[in-house]
């Protein structure tokens, strides 16, 4: 247990990525004792950014879990998104920021099946600024609950981010806790829901299938 902690296990989007840091890494210690260096801890970086660490789930879908590691931006009311065709109702709208040190593994904040997906290609601005919701590059996941409720998952690239990655299809049934993709290099995850007490707090920092966002 200890020990995939230290070294918990890289999600498959990383291994290339990883492969040529450790290649480069190779070249430079010949040449530059000093570049060599940099390198080794441009590799642990790597490692680290790709990470795909177990977590502990609740398993309890009286409560919304957060879809991502991160700190909590903005809480607020809104109207849901246009591209889902949602712009009529209501939502309350979390936003989590996920730094480049975060484990950037996004996950199903309950049970449930999902009813849409859908890519918006956009802008790439700060992922922290709040019109980043409307205007950057994000991929939906609308995802109806066990008890019919909806709620939407964006993941939203950021100024460094040119990746999203979605690991789930149209009509896949989800467990709380499932990994539905990920983003590379920095970026945010948003959460619409409605008809839940809000726990989340904002400055708060989150892990993705274990911080409780919400609940019923």
């Amino acid at each position: 247990m200890m020990l995939e902690k230290i070294f918990p296990k890289v999600h498959q989007e990383g291994y290339k990525f990883l492969v040529i840091s450790v290649i480069l890494t190779l070249i430079l210690w010949s040449i530059s004792d000093f570049f060599g260096f940099i390198f080794t801890l441009i590799t642990i970086w790597v490692y680290y950014f790709f990470r795909d660490p177990e977590r502990t789930i609740i398993d309890d879908d009286n409560y919304l879990v957060s879809p991502a590691d991160g700190l909590v931006t903005a809480i607020k009311e809104v109207k849901g998104p246009i591209e889902l065709g949602l712009e009529s109702k209501t939502f309350t709208r979390v936003s989590i920021f996920m730094n480049v040190f975060n484990c950037h593994v996004n996950r199903s904040p309950s049970t449930g099946k999902i009813e849409d997906i859908f890519y918006k290609p956009g802008k790439f601005l700060n992922a922290s600024l709040d019109k980043a919701s409307e205007e950057n590059e994000r991929n939906y996941y609308k995802i109806k609950l066990n008890n019919g409720e909806e709620i939407i998952i964006t993941q939203i690239a950021g100024l460094i981010a040119r990746r999203i990655v979605c690991e789930v299809e149209q009509g896949q049934e989800l467990k709380q806790g499932d990994r539905i993709g990920m983003i590379r290099f920095g970026s945010r995850v948003d959460i619409y829901f409605k008809n839940k007490k809000v726990l989340a707090k904002l400055g708060q920092n989150v892990v993705a299938g274990e911080s409780l966002l919400a609940s019923d």
